[in-house]
């Protein structure tokens, strides 16, 4: 499962999260940081990415246009690095479900 990671999420957790989602990057990373969303959309979409972000501007993109992208929103205020990487761990097999239905374009996870 390929993740691209939001700016307003940690570049730390791609390295956290390498063992269950190896070809993940963050935005930083890649030269996205500080992008506009539309611009960090069309990247995720031609590469093949689902998005990862604590925002909803990405739902909302997916209300509007489907998949791909699809997204991942996680629906949570002022939290650690640390509960957001146990979230994703946790939420493991929905996110790889979710990832692999054709129908759905976007989950939201708390």
């Amino acid at each position: 499962m390929k993740l691209l990671f939001d700016e307003n999420l940690s570049p730390k957790l791609v390295q956290a999260l390498i063992d269950i989602f190896p070809d993940s990057v963050h935005v930083d990373s890649i030269g996205f940081g500080g992008s506009s969303d539309e611009d960090v959309w069309d990247y995720a979409k031609a590469i093949g990415f689902s998005l990862v972000s604590k925002d909803a501007d990405f739902y909302d993109k997916s209300m509007l246009y489907g998949h791909p992208p699809k997204g991942i929103w996680i629906k949570r205020r002022n939290c650690a690095n640390r509960q957001i990487q146990l979230l994703l761990r946790n939420k493991l097999e929905a996110i790889s479900s979710f990832i692999q239905d054709d129908q759905v374009s976007f989950i939201a996870i708390t």
